[in-house]
This record gives C-alpha cells, sequence and structure tokens, in this order.
C-alpha cells in the first residue's frame, strides 16, 4: 500500500515585499525641478526688461523738429515746424514743443533740414535781417549775378558798374583802370528769374549805402558778387 505524505507549508516564514517597478521618478524630478527655475529666471528676466523699456519711455518728452526745409534767412512759419517725440539725452538740447510760440516769425541762422531737431543755434535770435537797416530791392540782367547760387543770408557784395558809355570816354580821355567801387550787402530774398533771365533780388545794406544802391540799380549800374559763405553753410 502506497503512502502519500504531505507536507504543510509553513506560515511562519516571512514574504518578501513585492517591489514595484522602478520608474526613475527620483531622477526626473530633479529635472524638472531644474527646469522650473530656469522658467522663472526667465520669466523674472523678461519682466525686468519690459519694465526698464517702460521707464525708459517715461522720459520722453515732445519737441520740435523741422518739417520742410528752411533756407538760411527765411522767416519760420508755423507750417515749417512739428512736434515729436524724443527721448531725453544731455547732449542735445532740442526746443520743447511748449516754446513753440518764440520760434514762429524768428529767421534761420543756417539751413534747416527736413526731420531734424530744431535748437536755439539754429536760430537768428537777434530778430529778422534789416532791423536796423535798409531793404533795397535791387534788379540784376542775364549774367550779373551768380546763377542759382544765391541764397537768403548769403553776403555778397553789389558792384557799381560804370554808367552806359562812360567806360569808353575815359578810354578816350586816357583814363586809367581802377577798382570799381563796391556796396557790402546781405541776401534777403531771391525772385524768380522773367522771360529775358533778370531777377530781383532783396539786399539788405546799412543806411547810408541804401540811396546809393537804390540809384545804382535803378540805373542798372549793379552787379553781384557772392562772397565766401562761412564753414558750415
Amino acid at each position: 500500500m502506497d503512502t502519500q505524505t504531505s507536507f504543510t507549508p509553513r506560515r511562519d516564514t516571512p514574504r518578501q515585499p513585492e517591489l514595484a517597478p522602478s520608474t526613475g521618478a527620483k531622477k526626473n524630478s530633479g529635472r524638472r525641478w531644474s527646469t522650473s527655475v530656469l522658467f522663472v529666471l526667465v520669466t523674472l528676466l523678461g519682466a525686468l526688461g519690459g519694465a526698464v523699456v517702460v521707464a525708459r519711455a517715461g522720459d520722453r518728452v515732445d519737441v520740435l523738429a523741422v518739417a520742410r526745409d528752411v533756407p538760411v534767412g527765411a522767416k519760420i512759419t508755423a507750417q515749417d515746424v512739428t512736434t515729436v517725440s524724443f527721448a531725453e539725452d544731455p547732449g542735445l538740447l532740442p526746443i520743447r514743443a511748449s516754446q513753440r510760440a518764440s520760434v514762429i516769425g524768428q529767421r534761420a541762422a543756417t539751413d534747416l533740414r527736413r526731420g531734424g531737431l530744431l535748437t536755439r543755434a539754429q536760430l537768428n535770435v537777434t530778430g529778422s535781417l534789416g532791423d536796423t537797416q535798409q531793404v533795397v530791392g535791387v534788379e540784376v540782367k542775364r549774367g550779373f549775378a551768380p546763377r542759382d547760387e544765391l541764397r537768403p543770408g548769403d553776403k555778397v557784395a553789389a558792384v557799381v558798374l560804370p554808367a552806359q558809355g562812360a567806360d569808353t570816354a575815359a578810354s578816350a580821355a586816357g583814363g586809367q583802370d581802377r577798382t570799381p567801387e563796391s556796396i557790402p550787402a546781405t541776401v534777403k530774398s531771391v525772385g524768380s528769374p522773367d522771360a529775358t533771365g533778370a531777377l530781383v533780388i532783396n539786399l539788405v545794406v546799412a543806411p547810408a549805402d541804401g540811396p546809393l544802391l537804390a540809384a545804382k540799380a535803378a540805373a542798372k549800374q549793379i552787379a553781384l558778387v557772392r562772397q565766401p559763405r562761412e564753414t558750415g553753410r
């Protein structure tokens, strides 16, 4: 007879706890923390940069700029200036927009170019040309003034020419050539030439020279010579 032996498992033997499969959570958590810190730093830097831009924008002021070209000596009108926003710079001194009224009516001390900022150094603060002097209109024929070269503010010499026939009479009498008389003047304005090429130029002269220049201009005895311009003009 077969004898069958059965073994009852022992219950006092402790079982090893089952471990969950490793997912690398600890290793990845450190990486996620570094990414979060970097994101926060980038956000803070962006906010700081935006604050700096806003702060700088707050330092902008309204100043005057040239709206269209203005030649030297010309009177500045309301249409010649405009208002622009400008970031303050200690090295630049543009005129504030609030002082616009004080600029209108003054004359340009140099050529003003469209788009440039307007400063006091560009204005003739002494007032209009001819305020204490005389203005004489001189009509000159073609060839008696530089073509397309004269502009307001230019210094010229109004050369007095001999009367018609006077040079011939002097030559017949054996007279010697001599330097012609000239009158110092400043160009106030230049007209447009007519069909013959003649044009009228308004000249500013000292009161003592006004009558002589007017008389010689009426007799068509004036030719104009432009003097050298100052540097920067």
